[in-house]
C-alpha cells in the first residue's frame, strides 16, 4: 500500500521479449496481448477490476482457492491485506488497526499453523485463556475474541473457510464480570482542577492551551489536537468547531463543539495565516523554547556555534500537529516533574536501588493523569450543575447511556436526600 493510504495499482508494462502487454499480479506475469493494442488496455482493465474486487488477488490464485487448505496464518496475512485498506479515516489508519495487531498476535502464536477449518470454539477459547494469562482485562480480552471472531467472519465472506467454521466460533460467549479469572479494568475517574494546575509551569504553551480547552469543552483529546481555523465558524457570539475527523464519523454521526469566550481567547493566541495549518503545533512549541533558552543563555555564543546551521533533516523533527499519544507523553512528562517522590526523585537513577525504581515508578503511576480524565471531569460537572441531559447533548453522545460512564454521580446531593429521608 502507498504511503498515501491510497492503493498501488500495478502497471500495464512492455515484455520486450514477446513485444507482448503484461502486468504483474500476486507474482504472476499475466500476458494481455499485443502491446499498446486497445484489446490489452480493455484486457488490463478487466483483470484488475477484479484483482480489486478479490482484495487483491486473482480470482483463480491458489492462495484464494477454497479447495485448499487454508491455514490461520494464511488467513491472518489475507485479512491483514483487507483490514490496512478497510480500517482508515482520512486516508490514514485507525487505531483499531492497531487493535487488530495485537489480537491477530495471540492467535497466530497458539495457531497459526493449524488448518482453518478445524479452529473451533474450544480453540478460541484457548487463544482466550493465553491473553487472560497475559494479564489483559477482562474488556480487552472480549474485545479481541471478537476480533478473531471478525477475521472468521471475513473470510467465510470471502469463501476461504466453510460456513461452519464461523458459526461454531459465534457459540463463545464473551467473559462475565466476575465469572472469570480476567482482572477487570479500572474505571477513568475526573481529574481535580487542583492536579490539573500544577502541570501548569512544566508543559509547553501549546499543550496547556489543549488541556485548558479539553477542561472547558469536554472534547475528545484526539478532536483538540487536530484543530484548524477553517474548521471554525466564528461568525456568532458562540464559535462552532466542526472536527475533520471524530470517533462516530463512520456512523454517520454529526459533531460540533460549542466555543464559549473563555476558550476563544484562548485559541485566538494561537492563530495562523493560513487557515488550513493545524493550530497547536509542537513544531512552534520547539522554536518556542529555543527562544527561550536562548534569552536565558548565562554564557555568551562562541563565533562557531554563530556560524553553525541547523540539521536540514533531523531525524526526530517535531511535527506540525500533536497526535493523541504526544500530548499525552507531554502531560505524563508535566505530572512527573510536578508531583516528584519527596526522597527518591532526588537520588540520581544511577545511584537509585532495584526497590527504590519501583517505589518511584508506583508513585508515577499514582499521582499521573491522562486527557481523557479531563473530559470526564467535564461531563462530571456538568451533570452536577447542569442535568445529565445537558452532559449528553454537550458530549455528543445519542444516549444517556453512555454519558452515565462518563459522568460520575453526585454524591453530596444524594447524601443531602438521605439524610432528609431519615
Amino acid at each position: 500500500m502507498a504511503q498515501n493510504g491510497k492503493v498501488r495499482i500495478p502497471s500495464y508494462r512492455l515484455h520486450k521479449a514477446s513485444n507482448k502487454a503484461i502486468v504483474t499480479l500476486d507474482g504472476r506475469v499475466v500476458y494481455l496481448g499485443e502491446w499498446e493494442d486497445e484489446k490489452s488496455k480493455a484486457e488490463y482493465q478487466r483483470i484488475i477490476a477484479e484483482w480489486l474486487s478479490n482484495g487483491r488477488r486473482l480470482p483463480d490464485s491458489p492462495a484464494r482457492d477454497p479447495s485448499a487448505e487454508q491455514t490461520v496464518n494464511s488467513l491472518i496475512l489475507a485479512y491483514w491485506q483487507y483490514a490496512k485498506l478497510y480500517y482508515q479515516k482520512n486516508g490514514q489508519p485507525t487505531s483499531e488497526l492497531v487493535c487488530i495487531k495485537y489480537a491477530l498476535r495471540y492467535l497466530k502464536d497458539t495457531y497459526g499453523h493449524t488448518p482453518a477449518s478445524e479452529f473451533g470454539p474450544k480453540s478460541l477459547k484457548a487463544v482466550r485463556e493465553v491473553m487472560i494469562r497475559a494479564d489483559l482485562c477482562r474488556k480487552v480480552v472480549n474485545d479481541n475474541t471478537g476480533r478473531i471472531k471478525r477475521l472468521f467472519r471475513w473470510a467465510t465472506e470471502e469463501e476461504l473457510v466453510p460456513p461452519s467454521t464461523f458459526h461454531a466460533l459465534t457459540a463463545v460467549r464473551g467473559l462475565s464480570r466476575g465469572r472469570s479469572e480476567a482482572r477487570e479494568s479500572e474505571p477513568v475517574h475526573p481529574v481535580s482542577e487542583a492536579q490539573v494546575e500544577a502541570i501548569k509551569p512544566h508543559v509547553s504553551r501549546q499543550v496547556w492551551a489543549l488541556v485548558q480547552l479539553q477542561w472547558l469543552t469536554g472534547m475528545r483529546a484526539g478532536e483538540a489536537v487536530m484543530m484548524r481555523a477553517c474548521d471554525l465558524e466564528t461568525s456568532g457570539k458562540m464559535w462552532l468547531y466542526r472536527p475533520s475527523s471524530h470517533k462516530t464519523q463512520h456512523h454517520g454521526h454529526e459533531r460540533v463543539i460549542e466555543l464559549g469566550p473563555r476558550a476563544q481567547k484562548i485559541i485566538k493566541e494561537f492563530l495562523k495565516l493560513d487557515l488550513g495549518a493545524f493550530i497547536f503545533s509542537p513544531a512552534d512549541a520547539t522554536e518556542e523554547r529555543h527562544a527561550e533558552q536562548r534569552l536565558n543563555r548565562k554564557t555568551p555564543m562562541t563565533p562557531s556555534q554563530t556560524r553553525r546551521k541547523p540539521k536540514q533533516n533531523p531525524k526526530r523533527a517535531p511535527g506540525d500537529r500533536y497526535t493523541t499519544p504526544s500530548y499525552e507523553r507531554a502531560i505524563a512528562y508535566g505530572c512527573k516533574l510536578a508531583f516528584p517522590h519527596p526522597t527518591i526523585s532526588k537520588i540520581k537513577p544511577r545511584k537509585r536501588t532495584a526497590e527504590q525504581q519501583a517505589e518511584l515508578v508506583q508513585w508515577q503511576k499514582e499521582h499521573k493523569w491522562h486527557p481523557h480524565q479531563l473530559r470526564h471531569s467535564f461531563a462530571t460537572r456538568i451533570r452536577k450543575e447542569h442535568g445529565v441531559e445537558s452532559a449528553r447533548i454537550l458530549l455528543g453522545h445519542k444516549t444517556l447511556s453512555v454519558t452515565e460512564v462518563y459522568a460520575e454521580v453526585n454524591r453530596e446531593a444524594v447524601a443531602d436526600i438521605v439524610a432528609q429521608l431519615g
